[in-house]
């Protein structure tokens, strides 16, 4: 039996304890009745029982009233501009799917919302002013018609640009939902890939105290505000690192969720309360909740409420209920809700069904929204805040025209009698005639309305949203630098990985005097993988406590060191959350005016593979940094298997048009490439960001020798050669595999006497990108000589057909076939990875130094060079069986 349902068997003792209670909150305050709370709960626990605790409230406010800090400003002119922007908001749509039908747009998720942003923006979102950095807001992507409304209203935005949104193509149109990279000046974060916007928050919120703790930059008392749908919360993204936020203290980071009730497609706890349930989440993981579930007009009946009656039928109603009591009338809300009690039915009977249905939600009132904004941003407990609104969605457009209704987020339009309510509800000035054009409505510049906006935002620095997309350059190291020189000095007969040089690499940089602050290493749990547990006690780790314990590690060299000024983000077992912390650095240059050099290295099958939406949004945010893939390819990695072994991650990198990737073998590489990405993102400004594969096997390294640098970055460059008198052929190799190329071009000379050049792969991407960057040229300059992409002036004019090999699958070097200037023939690593040593699997995926020797000779007798005899031969000398396993289909 539940506390509640038991009988009070002596009301008198009752009455005296909460007399106590009452006594000490009014006395000695809540930190007082808290600690004595505890302490009778610790007194229970000590006997063994158990103290009776929920993580949930009651269905109400979590502000009393009597606490409520009272709303500032002029509130009439407020509700006028949130009107007026209301409005706007679905006109813009209405308008651009009547010039364009199944252009879409999204009125709904607005309509619920748009008190819960007016509020922000007319009293706490502050912009960048002086030497303050501004406020962080993440931004739902479906209300961005509003957020257009607000700044056609500002003057941002003009009628014309109104009149082109989700039309992008011919310039000055309006996204159809927040993206920087479309709208560089205006959208700061792209969040419309629901979950995304949450964890990305949640990181950088957890980035601008490692900049603060660091003193890289003072982050005074900025907030970040991640607004997000309670449907949204459905995403593993959305509420998976909130315990990071408490433990590391964010006070300075604020979740706004609308709790409209609603998914796309229906209820999302139709059967049960998402209030509660989120409530319980974040209260569970050491957040401050604050619920917003009731506006003023509630606050007469909770005074008659002497009993608890009306609180108990709140508490009984779900959510599938509480949609029903605004999509219909108060009349059905009469009987439904409050008709179930004689004390609920007795406190409405002087109501009229209208008064009924006009009973408001907390998130539409902006006196309940800007008290839970006050004590948000007022939090001086260490941790974060979430606050619950409870609103309706589609609010304001009508019964059967969406409101509360199922199909309310795909509504794209209105009637013309739903528009005149709507006009009449929100008193736009707009005649009927007028109406049936849908026109936008803007006020004179010099009106009380757009005066007071005004004042509003020079008040708060200025207007938002609004993104810098600029940064003064960086002084990069050049190659002659000692950090990149070493590398190019190979190896000098020692065995190492390209990992090693990495990190060698990395190392150098910081220590580098100009920009070794700068540079942030990041990854997710796996720095002893790659080589870098060196850098635990060097750079720290950052941690918002510091270190508060003895490692057990302590005696090595090499310990594990803590500390509020680490350097290093070392983020758990969390891709995610490890690729949101690089978002977070990797965009510093313009959420904090100070660029930060990211290098965040994971093993590259869980990369792109795992987070490739970030990844994606990384690109829509114009990041800057290096994506590191370790122990990289489908058969460089000893005896892990089919879930760890990557022979994909470059096609999946090829996806984003602003992702430069490479995948080098040595370490010469490694170095003219970080270099070069270094001065392409931080002195030049290029607007990418770059992903490199490296291995953990060890091999020697040459010196670079003469290699033209120029040709490294474009992808291709000749590495060595071989003659012989039997025929000729193109060795192409990358990675890994490339060295298996080297051996296979030393056996086709001693063995079967046919030469080769040897080309060292970097990028088939970057070569595949230059040629058709070059194809579309010619295309459009027809009169124009071609210039001919890189890979065809490497291979022209030489002899022999071309033998392609890579450790990953054949479509990766396959992509550069349309350039080959002769026949072309390729090895790769299709289909699942398995655990084996690496001979034995570049023998299975039919890579390895025999596979490439045997389709070389193949490749000459098709040509009708060689004897095919030679080629059976070779199989049999190889003792490759023709029957082996297919490893596409096994």
């Amino acid at each position: 039996m539940s506390l509640e349902a038991r009988e009070d068997f002596d009301p008198v003792e009752t009455t005296e304890w909460l007399d106590s209670l009452e006594s000490v909150l009014d006395r000695e305050g809540e930190e007082r009745a808290r600690f004595l709370l505890s302490s009778l709960a610790n007194r229970l626990r000590r006997d063994g029982m158990q103290a009776p605790f929920s993580v949930t409230t009651p269905h109400r406010n979590t502000i009393p009233v009597h606490r409520e800090a009272p709303m500032p400003g002029d509130l009439f002119m407020e509700r006028r501009i949130r009107s007026l922007i209301r409005y706007n908001a679905i006109a813009q749509v209405i308008r651009n799917n009547r010039a364009n039908p199944g252009l879409g747009g999204h009125i709904a998720s607005f309509m619920s919302a748009a008190t819960l942003y007016d509020v922000g923006f007319n009293h706490f979102f502050r912009a960048p002013s002086g030497d303050f950095e501004g406020d962080l807001v993440y931004i739902q992507g479906h209300v961005a018609p509003g957020v257009y409304a607000r700044a056609y209203l500002e003057g941002r935005l003009t009628e014309a640009q109104m009149d082109k949104y989700r039309q992008e193509v011919d310039g000055d149109g309006l996204s159809s939902y927040p993206h920087p990279w479309l709208m560089p000046d205006f959208w700061q974060f792209p969040t419309v890939s629901m979950g995304l916007g949450p964890i990305q928050a949640i990181y950088q919120a957890h980035v601008m105290k490692y900049l603060d703790s660091r003193e890289l930059r003072d982050m005074q008392d900025r907030k970040i505000w991640c607004f997000m749908g309670d449907g949204e919360c459905d995403e593993p993204e959305s509420l998976g690192a909130i315990h990071l936020a408490s433990r590391e203290k964010l006070d300075n980071l604020i979740f706004v969720i609308n709790c409209n009730l609603q998914r796309l497609d229906g209820p999302v706890r139709g059967n049960g309360r998402i209030m509660d349930e989120l409530e319980g989440v974040f209260r569970g993981a050491g957040w401050n909740v604050l619920k917003v579930v009731w506006g003023r007009l509630w606050d007469p009946l909770f005074e008659k409420d002497k009993k608890g009656i009306l609180q108990k039928r709140m508490d009984e109603a779900v959510d599938g209920e509480y949609q029903n009591y605004k999509a219909i009338d108060g009349g059905y809300t009469r009987e439904h809700f409050f008709g179930k009690y004689p004390e609920t039915a007795e406190m409405v009977k002087d109501m009229s069904d209208e008064d009924i249905w006009r009973l408001n939600r907390g998130g539409h009132d902006p006196f309940k929204v800007y008290a839970a904004y006050h004590e948000a941003v007022n939090n001086a407990n260490g941790r974060p805040t979430v606050i619950l609104a409870h609103t309706v969605k589609g609010y304001g457009m009508g019964s059967g025209e969406g409101e509360a209704s199922m199909e309310a987020h795909q509504v794209k339009t209105m009637e013309y009698e739903a528009l005149k309510k709507f006009r009449d509800r929100f008193g736009i000035p707009l005649t009927d005639e007028q109406l049936k054009e849908v026109p936008y409505y803007k006020p004179e510049d010099d009106s009380p309305e757009l005066r007071y906006m005004h004042l509003q935002r020079e008040r708060l620095g200025g207007y938002l949203p609004q993104r810098r997309n600029d940064f003064e350059a960086l002084t990069i190291p050049s190659l002659e630098d000692k950090t990149f020189a070493t590398q190019l000095a190979g190896s000098k007969g020692r065995e190492v990985s390209t990992t090693m040089s990495f990190v060698r690499i990395l190392n150098g940089l910081v220590k580098d005097k100009k920009i070794g602050q700068q540079v942030v290493p990041i990854v997710p749990d796996e720095a002893r993988t790659f080589g870098m547990e060196g850098m635990f006690r060097q750079l720290g780790i950052y941690t918002s406590e510091g270190q508060k314990y003895e490692p057990v590690d302590k005696g090595q060299i090499m310990f594990y060191r803590e500390d509020k000024k680490g350097q290093i983000l070392e983020e758990g077992i969390t891709e995610a959350g490890a690729m949101s912390a690089w978002i977070a650095a990797a965009t510093s240059y313009s959420n904090h005016n100070l660029p930060l050099l990211p290098f965040y290295i994971y093993y590259s099958m869980f990369g792109f593979q795992r987070i490739g939406d970030l990844a994606w949004a990384a690109g829509d945010l114009q990041a800057r940094g290096f994506l590191v893939g370790g122990t990289a390819g489908r058969t460089t990695l000893n005896g892990e298997g089919l879930q760890h072994q990557d022979g994909h991650s470059h096609l999946q990198a090829a996806t984003i048009p602003n992702c430069r990737s490479y995948d080098p073998t040595y370490g010469h590489e490694v170095a003219v490439i970080v270099q070069d990405g270094l001065k392409r993102m931080f002195a030049d400004k290029e607007n990418c960001f770059y992903y490199l594969t490296v291995m953990n096997e060890n091999y020697e390294h040459p010196e670079i020798d003469d290699v033209p640098v120029d040709d490294i970055i474009k992808g291709m460059y000749l590495l060595r050669e071989h003659k012989g008198d039997k025929g000729h052929v193109q060795l192409l190799g990358s990675g890994t595999i490339l060295r298996e190329v080297e051996a296979a071009a030393r056996m086709l000379a001693e063995e079967w006497g046919v030469g080769s050049e040897i080309w060292s792969v970097t990028s088939f991407n970057e070569l595949r990108r230059e040629a058709l960057l070059l194809e579309r040229e010619a295309f459009l300059n027809a009169a124009d000589e071609p210039v001919k992409p890189h890979v065809t002036r490497c291979l022209e004019g030489r002899k022999g057909p071309v033998i392609a090999s890579t450790d990953y699958m054949r479509l990766f070097a396959d992509q550069v076939r349309a350039w080959v200037p002769m026949d072309y023939h390729v090895l790769g690593t299709d289909g699942y990875g398995r655990s084996d040593t690496r001979e034995k699997l570049r023998h299975f995926f039919e890579v390895d130094r025999n596979f490439v020797t045997v389709a070389a000779l193949k490749a000459l007798a098709d040509r009708g060079e060689l004897d095919r005899k030679v080629v059976a031969e070779a199989i049999k000398k190889y003792g490759i069986d023709p029957n082996k396993p297919n490893p596409l289909t096994s």
